[in-house]
């Protein structure tokens, strides 16, 4: 028997093919990404940048800060040593569709306060750095941090708490960092310097501002403001918002100490991660928040 072969119709074949293979190299580059798209990075809007900021609020880890990197235009986000890889994923999780405007970063140590026993100005049992004198006409003041000012009620000049310097009239923690002190001694000098440099206003910080930095505990060092507008949260002593970021050095006892720039008042030391020998992160109040506040000014 012979096999009856059928020869196709070679016009109509080659069309088929033509249009399979044409259909298949449509469908190819609809799920296909552009070289140049694929390496593009994404641009996340204020409200997504929000809305991750508040993520991290709302997470609440202690032990961490965070801010809109000016430069990536991404939330920045700081965990100390004491900071878990679960608690890391619970901030992203919160952040949901938003978790990738977020850059973690470690730092080493712990966020904290910065409050120790030592010289400077000095509560019943802690001792903390006198920031800016300031006065509302005749009446005299200095500013230093609300963590500083919260239950503290007289300070002194010294360890032994002999030499009386004022009682609090002030005192803003957390949410703030800001406290006023009322000059009850007559007879200490009251003089409108940090140092030997005269403060003469206020302002408020820029990014890429060059700026020092004055404590009890490490004298002075400067550096330049990193962000504006950071939040930290100290755990259980509560969050704060608003705060200027730098890479200025502090130490424990700093806290409260004045943050200047020229004969500028900037801010008020209210935390911060790591130390002078190796380095570190150093968070200040805007002091103009404080001044507008207490209806107190710079001399």
């Amino acid at each position: 028997m012979r096999i009856k072969r059928t020869t196709p119709r070679s016009g109509v074949t080659r069309r088929t093919r033509l249009i399979a293979v044409a259909t298949g190299l449509v469908a190819a580059a609809g799920l296909a990404i552009p070289a140049a798209q694929a390496g593009q990075e994404t641009t996340y809007s204020t409200a997504q940048l929000t809305s991750a900021s508040d993520a991290v609020l709302a997470a609440d880890i202690g032990g961490t800060a965070w801010n809109i990197d000016p430069k990536t235009k991404k939330v920045q986000v700081t965990a100390d040593s004491t900071v878990s890889e679960a608690e890391i994923q619970k901030i992203k999780d919160a952040a949901g569709a938003n978790a990738g405007a977020l850059t973690i970063e470690r730092t080493p140590g712990t966020l904290s306060k910065l409050i120790s026993g030592g010289d400077a100005i000095y509560a019943s049992s802690w001792r903390c750095s006198l920031g800016f004198n300031v006065r509302s006409g005749s009446t005299y003041y200095f500013l230093t941090a609300g963590h500083c000012t919260n239950g503290a009620g007289t300070w002194w000049s010294n360890s032994a708490h002999t030499t009386t310097l004022g009682t609090t009239a002030g005192s803003s923690f957390p949410g703030n960092d800001y406290g006023l002190v009322r000059y009850t001694n007559a007879s200490v000098a009251k003089d409108g310097t940090v140092g030997s440099v005269d403060i003469t206003s206020a302002a408020n910080a820029t990014v890429g501002l060059s700026v020092t930095r004055r404590g009890s505990t490490t004298g002075i060092h400067s550096g330049t403001v990193s962000a504006l507008n950071a939040t930290v949260n100290y755990g259980a002593d509560g969050i704060v918002t608003g705060l200027i970021r730098t890479n200025v050095c502090a130490e424990p006892g700093d806290s409260g100490g004045p943050l200047y720039s020229g004969n500028k008042a900037i801010g008020l030391t209210s935390g911060g991660s790591g130390n002078c020998s190796s380095g570190g992160t150093t968070y200040f109040q805007p002091v103009t928040e404080a001044l507008s506040a207490y209806g107190v000014s710079i001399y």
